[in-house]
């Protein structure tokens, strides 16, 4: 009945394959003389989703996480991933290969010091590293007495025979009546936050995209052209791009916004400019090693920071988010179709998780505006719904039995982005199963309800989610809330709640409030909706305040929640979300939904 269009189902990635790729890889160092190299799941714009071409790690490990990164020495390998990826990590790879190290716990800097010997030559490749990341490196390096040396290629590269061609989706310009600022205005706020600096590189595909109102189709589930950019300090940015990816049209309407060079570019105007001194800035968090050794290396001085784009694109304008809850609107009447064929369904017992995806995946291109998934969905069942990440399988492939079913899923609309999950039981949940949903829900509620001052940062909310499950002894291996974009990643920095997210909360953000509890082994909870950072008027208030405002729309499934477990303002912010799911999504359902809608949006 159900096809899926953007997600497929088959590992491509070399589990089996990966002690001869790793053989190969050792045989090419050795060639050229190296005792190391590091190995990232990383492309030039530090990306979360990279194309094919880029994915080096999962290619030579089997591991196709989003972060994580190898060291392969003559006599030793290690893969380090962080908390959301323990168990895929050891799943998908070959512990005869390459060790799983948990990055947090064994950062890579140590696991250097601790494995290279002094006189070794570790090499790394200068597009996949930040300045910071190669400071570490050379910092592990000279302590166990060893020498940093970048690669002039790709080592992978060298041995990897039938890799992919780059990318060379073509580009689309992004209408003003979507993106709500035209570009001269956005290259004009970019360039008065220049301060002493002679010019921006933008690094950051995604900044690109928003800075000239395009879009295209270079990585998947994120309409993103791989590019970048320079802002000068007075005048016309320059664009560098593969000049096959622009149609006639699109490129004499870009060339009004933006001189447009060849990628190759880059390289010779920065050290064009390093002959004239110039300061530049460079983002921090994507900037590739290579571009800033380039300008120091001929007399220009990097100044490594916060690309401004960041949190100006992270602060959405007023057309952004209009646009951005109309299609919310539109995703949640598709998943209560979902929610509604899958209540029907599933204790039949034929149902499994690739059915229950492409299911959902075909109630959204049924909408008619689906452009893509902003991300592979995470559909679980039993066991494979205590992995945060997991990403289902044809080998890994479980029917969905009763217990718990989570799906975390999303859509790319031309107007928006969408990010939501929903835990569902599947026959009677256990009283543990309710005892842990409602207390995720409950720091779920006090996310949303939270009321902060201006100033506050994603980390200092992050405890409220975690409450709950604190006075039971539990909690959740993963942050609280993530930015998102609008027609662009799902995934967008600066803003986040977590315990690491230091930037100020702005109104306009948008974020996820995702916390979650999984028994590894067993079952997993995740409750997931989007939210805006906005403006609150408290009478008497001597502060400028803030809140949050909900706008994913669809049912919270009662059957696992002990109502016994929450306060009376909790009840009464869980009736008033059912209130506006029914009467924003129900007038836009087949009946037969509707009918399902009213029941499971009634009153605790």
């Amino acid at each position: 009945m159900f096809k899926s269009l953007f997600q497929t189902f088959t590992q491509t990635a070399g589990r089996k394959e990966s002690r001869a790729r790793i053989a190969a890889l050792r045989a090419e160092m050795k060639r050229r003389g190296i005792d190391g190299f590091i190995v990232p799941r990383a492309d030039e714009h530090q990306n979360e989703y990279v194309p094919k071409s880029a994915e080096r790690l999962a290619w030579l490990t089997g591991f196709t996480g989003s972060a994580g990164m190898a060291v392969v020495l003559a006599d030793a390998a290690a893969i380090f991933v962080d908390g959301r990826y323990t168990l895929q990590v050891r799943e998908q790879t070959d512990a005869r290969a390459v060790t799983p190290r948990h990055s947090v716990d064994e950062p890579v800097g140590a696991w250097l010091e601790e494995n290279l010997k002094g006189g070794m030559k570790l090499s790394y490749d200068p597009w996949l590293h930040t300045p910071d990341m190669v400071k570490s490196f050379q910092r592990a390096a000279e302590a166990a007495g060893a020498a940093l040396a970048a690669a002039q290629d790709n080592l992978v590269d060298a041995v990897w025979a039938d890799r992919p061609a780059p990318p060379l989706a073509p580009v689309v310009l992004y209408a003003a009546k979507l993106a709500g600022e035209d570009v001269a205005e956005k290259i004009a706020r970019v360039q008065a936050a220049l301060g002493k600096n002679d010019g921006l590189v933008v690094s950051d595909a995604h900044a690109v995209a928003w800075l000239l109102n395009m879009r295209g189709g270079d990585v998947g589930h994120t309409p993103l052209p791989l590019s970048f950019a320079f802002v000068p300090q007075a005048g016309k940015p320059t664009l560098y791009i593969d000049a096959r990816k622009l149609s006639n049209s699109v490129r004499a309407e870009l060339s009004d916004r933006a001189d447009i060079a060849e990628p190759a570019a880059l390289l010779a105007d920065l050290r064009s400019l390093g002959g004239k001194k110039a300061r530049v800035r460079f983002d921090a968090a994507t900037a590739p090693a290579r571009l800033t050794q380039t300008l120091s290396a001929a007399g220009g001085t990097p100044d490594v920071g916060a690309d401004p784009i960041a949190l100006m694109k992270a602060a959405k304008n007023r057309t952004e988010l209009a646009n951005t809850r109309r299609a919310h609107i539109r995703d949640g009447a598709a998943l209560a179709r979902f929610l509604t064929w899958f209540d029907r369904e599933a204790p039949k017992g034929k149902l499994t998780e690739i059915s229950a995806v492409e299911a959902l995946e075909t109630f959204r291109r049924e909408t008619g505006k689906l452009k893509e998934i902003s991300f592979p969905s995470i559909a679980g069942a039993g066991p494979n719904a205590a992995i945060p990440h997991y990403r289902v399988s044809a080998e890994s492939d479980r029917k969905i039995t009763k217990g718990i079913f989570l799906i975390d899923s999303g859509g790319q609309y031309e107007d928006g982005t969408t990010d939501i999950t929903r835990t569902i039981a599947v026959g009677k949940p256990t009283p543990e199963m309710r005892d842990r949903f409602t207390r995720v829900l409950k720091g779920h509620i006090a996310i949303a309800r939270a009321v902060f001052p201006q100033g506050t940062s994603g980390a200092q909310l992050d405890a409220f989610a975690r409450a709950s499950l604190w006075q039971a002894g539990l909690d959740f291996d993963h942050g609280t809330g993530h930015g998102v974009g609008c027609y662009l990643s799902v995934h967008e920095g600066p803003q986040r709640i977590s315990k690491l997210g230091t930037v100020t909360l702005l109104p306009g953000m948008i974020l996820s409030n995702e916390p979650g509890y999984y028994k590894a082994g067993a079952w997993g909870i995740r409750i997931e909706n989007l939210i805006i950072v906005e403006t609150r008027k408290i009478k008497g208030a001597e502060r400028a305040m803030l809140g949050f405002e909900t706008f994913s729309l669809a049912p919270i499934d009662r059957r696992l929640i002990e109502t016994k477990l929450l306060s009376r303002e909790e009840r009464a912010w869980m009736d008033a979300y059912h209130a506006r799911v029914a009467k924003v999504i129900g007038p836009l359902v087949d009946a037969a939904t509707r009918k399902w809608l009213k029941a499971a949006t009634r009153r605790l």
